[in-house]
């Protein structure tokens, strides 16, 4: 069982390589160990897993709660959902380095711009980045109650299922956006945004900073030459893709930030206004910045 006091190995649950780069990256380099730190990345592959409808008993989420894991990063609204739900508690972390795009896109001709999607649904994987970035994406051309979103899984399943006309348009992020994109999807649109760290409760500040301090130098490898890691980013499209066509401008890198209590509160009231919250928690609640 993973603990966060003081010496102790952190435990990290993955997510997709895309968001979870700069940590594979330090744990590579041996940049956590210079920082006199132990660091592991769990045995779970996201790509390999069937997203359950409940957040929480997904694989990621589920060896944080089981105390397996002690951190794992995901969209911000995402986050601040898994606190709220969870029993284990925890408090959210740092911005995440990673900045990459959910885009709207399909293989129906008919489909050409967000307009088109009053009343279409729209393939997601509930509470995700999938899920929050569509109704953020849409909410300024399509009015709230002609959005549909239609659970449809991890970002595999929903390719297949554009794809194959099982739904007619799906958000997908790298390395499933090229993947698309080469085999004849078109772009409707995109949104880009970053993430959060879901942090074990007991994980010290000063080591949370620590391993931070780690990932950003992991940043700066990684931006000097960004297609020196793209084999890892399509590792989980099991050769669907090659490294060389995963394209660039959907995905970037940069040193991680806090959470500011304006950030927060601006998020928190949109997923109030969605019904994604039902309000109870709060920045100082949720313990956003130490």
């Amino acid at each position: 069982m993973a603990t966060a006091e003081s010496g102790a190995a952190i435990v990290i649950s993955r997510n997709h390589p895309v968001f979870d780069l700069p940590e594979i990256v330090a744990v590579e380099h041996g940049l956590f160990d210079r920082a006199g730190l132990d660091v592991r990345l769990a045995e779970n592959a996201p790509a390999q897993e069937r997203e359950a409808r409940d957040p929480i008993a997904r694989r990621k989420e589920a060896l944080f709660e089981s105390e397996r894991a002690d951190l794992f990063n995901l969209c911000e609204w995402g986050g601040i959902d898994r606190l709220e739900r969870n029993r284990r508690g925890g408090y959210l972390g740092y911005l995440r380095p990673a900045v990459v795009a959910q885009a709207l896109i399909s293989f129906d001709p008919e489909l050409n711009e967000p307009h088109d999607m009053s009343g279409v649904p729209i393939g997601v994987n509930e509470f995700t980045g999938s899920h929050y970035t569509a109704l953020h994406l849409l909410e300024g051309t399509v009015p709230r109650d002609r959005i549909v979103l239609e659970h449809t899984g991890p970002p595999s399943a929903r390719l297949d299922a554009a794809a194959t006309g099982g739904v007619r348009a799906v958000m997908l992020m790298e390395p499933y956006l090229s993947l698309a994109l080469e085999s004849g999807a078109h772009l409707l649109g995109c949104y880009f945004y970053r993430g959060v760290q879901v942090v074990a409760p007991h994980l010290p500040g000063e080591r949370l900073d620590t391993f931070m301090t780690a990932v950003n130098a992991a940043v700066d490898i990684i931006n000097a030459d960004r297609t020196a890691w793209a084999d890892l980013i399509v590792d989980e499209t099991a050769g669907r893709l090659a490294p060389e066509r995963l394209r660039s401008e959907y995905h970037r890198f940069t040193h991680a930030t806090p959470l500011t209590r304006e950030r927060f509160t601006e998020s928190y009231a949109w997923m109030n206004s969605w019904q994604l919250t039902d309000g109870r928690g709060g920045y100082d609640r949720l313990l956003a910045l130490r």
